[in-house]
């Protein structure tokens, strides 16, 4: 069944939203950024991602130990990680990389590792459900393929069968209580009887609404208990707790809007896409400027090597993926509104790039500089005016 936007409407209304979730601090105004400047970002962090690519056509590797990483059982977790990464660095050279020949070249690379590889990807152990990530992304990069040579049958065919398996893997790995993790740590149990994470369940959501763009029925069951497990994650001020096992703790630093600011984007965009007439024009609004103005809570983490060590226990892989969601959600404003929110984004942005051309925010085996440069890209991207979007497209 095809879900619509009023998915769950009849349902039982969420509690009525504080006061506090339309309104807020608000950033001090920044320049627009001009758009060669934006440009010549781009160019070099796509230049980035093609000296990366490892030679059978993915992203990233679990290369570069420095003796203080995340928990990651082999070979499965990297399976998992390499398959996430690839998808971003796919979907933002499609987005961002234009038609010139080395570009397609990559593509085109990256998407045979897919048709061979992401079939296989599978939970690590029974603890470790980092392919919840790989199945999201994956979703996304197939969506952006389908734009590809949509001229070409078979391979339409065949990218829609992939998505249509992902989606089942998703279904598989669906937490008992609706919506996804990456960790199950109490129980092990086939179908993971651990806490949904709110930020982890909206990435697939978004993901879910990718594909149903572009036609593919997504199943009823699925999105109304993620839309569910987050909804019971959600706070009076939109902001979003850690996941279900915290929500209640609502005051731990975490859950708290500076804990938050990182996930409440994506959470908000889920929210909406599928229906949440709670998730105003306002309240996206005063997130997007929450996180402009408390940007050093997310900025502090940044780098830090430690998950969590953070004030308010943010980590720093928070940081591009917060703002990559924070794009999605000025694209759900009207467009009168969103270019002050858009010159605030590309101005974190293009003063963070590395001197190599890539971004990132958090030390990650050797996957961190390609899925932080494939978030800032894709973020980027979404600064730009439409027309002048497509004019870099067509270079």
């Amino acid at each position: 069944m095809l879900i619509g936007a009023t998915l769950w409407a009849a349902e039982t209304p969420p509690a009525k939203p504080s006061p506090l979730a339309t309104t807020g601090p608000r950033p001090q105004p920044v320049a627009t950024p001009a758009p060669a400047e934006i440009d010549a970002s781009i160019r070099r962090g796509v230049e980035f991602l093609l000296k990366r690519q490892n030679p059978n056509g993915s992203w990233g590797a679990a290369r570069r130990t420095k003796g203080l990483n995340i928990y990651a059982p082999v070979p499965g977790a990297h399976h998992a990680f390499r398959a996430a990464v690839t998808s971003l660095c796919i979907s933002a050279l499609i987005e961002t990389g234009g038609d010139k020949p080395e570009v397609v070249e990559a593509i085109e690379r990256g998407e045979a590792w897919m048709y061979e590889n992401l079939p296989q990807v599978r939970r690590a152990t029974p603890d470790a459900i980092y392919n919840s990530w790989a199945h999201a992304y994956s979703i996304q990069a197939l969506a952006c393929m389908l734009d590809r040579r949509s001229e070409d049958a078979p391979r339409r065919e065949k990218i829609l069968g992939m998505i249509e398996q992902q989606i089942d893997m998703l279904r598989r790995y669906e937490c008992v209580d609706g919506g996804w993790c990456y960790y199950d740590s109490d129980f092990g149990t086939q179908r993971p009887g651990g806490s949904t994470i709110s930020f982890v369940t909206a990435t697939v959501l978004v993901a879910f609404d990718d594909a149903r763009q572009r036609g593919v029925e997504i199943p009823e069951r699925l999105v109304t208990r993620g839309v569910e497990s987050i909804r019971r994650q959600r706070k009076a001020d939109f902001s979003y707790c850690y996941g279900e096992y915290l929500k209640m703790t609502p005051m731990r630093g975490i859950n708290r809007p500076a804990g938050s600011l990182g996930r409440s984007q994506a959470c908000n965009l889920a929210m909406r896409l599928w229906g949440d007439k709670l998730v105003t024009d306002e309240v996206l609004a005063a997130w997007l400027d929450r996180l402009f103005a408390r940007n050093g809570w997310l900025d502090i983490g940044r780098k830090r090597p430690i998950p969590h060590e953070s004030w308010f226990q943010v980590a720093g892989y928070f940081y591009y993926y917060g703002h990559y969601y924070a794009a999605l959600c000025i694209e759900q404003l009207p467009p009168a509104a969103r270019g002050p929110h858009r010159d605030q984004l590309a101005h974190l942005m293009l003063g963070l790039q590395e001197k190599d051309g890539c971004w990132w925010d958090y030390p990650f085996y050797d996957y961190h500089q390609q899925y932080g440069t494939a978030f800032a890209l894709m973020t980027l991207h979404r600064c730009r005016r439409s027309g002048e979007r497509q004019g870099l497209l067509a270079e």
